[in-house]
């Protein structure tokens, strides 16, 4: 076998693989004479059917059956001996497949970058310390209250943090226009939801009572025909209602999993929860700023299209799974094109293969001990405990993923041992809003 390779540009790879002809006609003879053994043609006995009738009848596509075993096993055979490693499938293009002549056929693919090892002693990272306190226990608190509250209807004139159920009629010039009329609608005032006057123009209003408001859209609302414009509503208010948050009792603990111990081992119960949810984000804070400057250092790394290409794909997969059962009956590529994910696409990509360099130089398995612990930790927040951890322990795939975070918190740990840490302190709120770039490799 005859191979030659050529690099068309950055990571792209043009193999030219020329394979003796021999090895195709004994690979269709012999393929052949075990077909006459069984082959039923009428006129012939089985097993009597003589070669030629058997070439004449199937050796064409017999042929093209081994033609496209022996490129594939040959292409294989040919990266192996050039020691290349293929980023995705190749794009296989005969030139040569006369019978009795040798096969020439050109592969064209990606192959993985190579990644140089860094000095990772530059990447800077800030640990967050923090701890809840009894405010932030107590705002916590009232917003399990807020999420458990009714609105209840109140014989009184509409405020702000009320929930209104309003019929309205929006006009401009006189006319009507699209999208601006509603019967029947709950607004809760203060929320909003409505352009700027239009729930202060409520507020003070009672069940039964109609007002008219002349407000303005935005300069730079969505719809081109409503921007800046000078419109009026006609409201009428049908029922005005207020929130009622739930008493710190029995039956709201219970909600929450709490069924002994009163509010004291509510206090506790959300005061876990917390604890658990400030180690998370710190660690996702941490994580983030490593990975940050990991790809800070990397920044000669080129991406294969094909890899950045799939995870466009997966990606977008997992937007329109928001979209329900609706998905099935929509096209994926026109409703969120590769644009949407490209640059994100090829960050995650970018990411997973220096890790992947990395977990290989520092020799990083997952470690079963952490692993046990990882499960035992995500499985604090159910009741069944044991059943979500045996769970994990019967399914392979679920397991390799918690196994895949272990690693991946390894190396963290090993980039950290070599980065300039300092301590920077925060709120509870502040480890708990969202890093600016979400990271996740795996």
């Amino acid at each position: 076998m005859q191979v030659s390779v050529e690099t068309t540009s950055g990571l792209e790879r043009r193999l030219i693989v020329g394979v003796p002809s021999q090895r195709v006609d004994s690979a269709v003879d012999s393929r052949l004479q075990e077909a006459a053994k069984t082959v039923k043609i009428n006129g012939f006995r089985p097993g009597k059917v003589p070669m030629k009738v058997i070439r004449q009848r199937y050796g064409q596509s017999v042929r093209m059956e081994v033609l496209g075993e022996v490129m594939n096993e040959s292409f294989y055979e040919a990266i192996q001996q050039q020691g290349l490693k293929p980023a995705g499938r190749p794009d296989i293009e005969p030139k040569n497949m006369d019978e009795g002549k040798d096969i020439e056929f050109v592969a064209t693919f990606e192959v993985f970058p190579e990644i140089e090892a860094k000095d990772y002693s530059g990447i800077e990272v800030k640990t967050p310390v923090s701890e809840v306190t009894s405010a932030d226990l107590d705002k916590m608190i009232e917003n399990l209250r807020q999420q458990r509250a009714d609105w209840q209807t109140v014989e009184r004139a509409a405020a702000t943090g009320d929930q209104v159920n309003i019929d309205y009629k929006g006009t401009k010039d006189g006319e009507v226009f699209e999208g601006g009329s509603a019967e029947g609608s709950d607004l809760e005032l203060g929320s909003g939801r409505m352009i700027p006057g239009f729930e202060d123009g409520i507020v003070g209003l009672s069940a039964g009572e109609e007002k008219t408001l002349s407000l303005s859209f935005p300069d730079d609302y969505h719809n081109e025909e409503l921007k800046g414009a000078a419109v009026e509503f006609a409201i009428k208010v049908n029922d005005v209602k207020e929130k009622k948050l739930p008493e710190l009792n029995e039956d709201l603990f219970e909600q929450f999993g709490v069924k002994e111990g009163g509010e004291e081992a509510f206090r506790k119960e959300v005061e876990k929860n917390m604890l658990r949810e400030l180690k998370n984000a710190t660690k996702a804070r941490i994580k983030n700023q490593v990975m940050e400057g990991v790809l800070a250092i990397h920044t000669d790394v080129q991406v294969p299209k094909a890899l950045v290409s799939q995870e466009i794909d997966a990606l977008r997969n997992q937007q329109m799974q928001q979209f329900g059962a609706l998905a099935e009956q929509l096209n994926a590529a026109d409703i969120l094109p590769d644009e949407l994910f490209k640059e994100n696409a090829e960050r995650r990509v970018k990411l997973g293969l220096i890790l992947n360099e990395l977990i290989t130089i520092e020799g990083i398995k997952a470690d079963q001990d952490k692993v046990k612990a990882a499960l035992a930790e995500m499985a604090e927040s159910y009741e069944d405990k044991d059943e979500i951890i045996n769970w994990y322990m019967s399914n392979p795939q679920q397991l390799q993923q918690i196994e895949a975070m272990v690693v991946e918190e390894e190396v963290v740990e090993k980039l950290l041992e070599k980065a300039k840490v300092s301590e920077e302190t925060l709120s509870y709120e502040e480890v708990l809003s969202p890093p600016q770039e979400e990271d996740d490799a795996s």
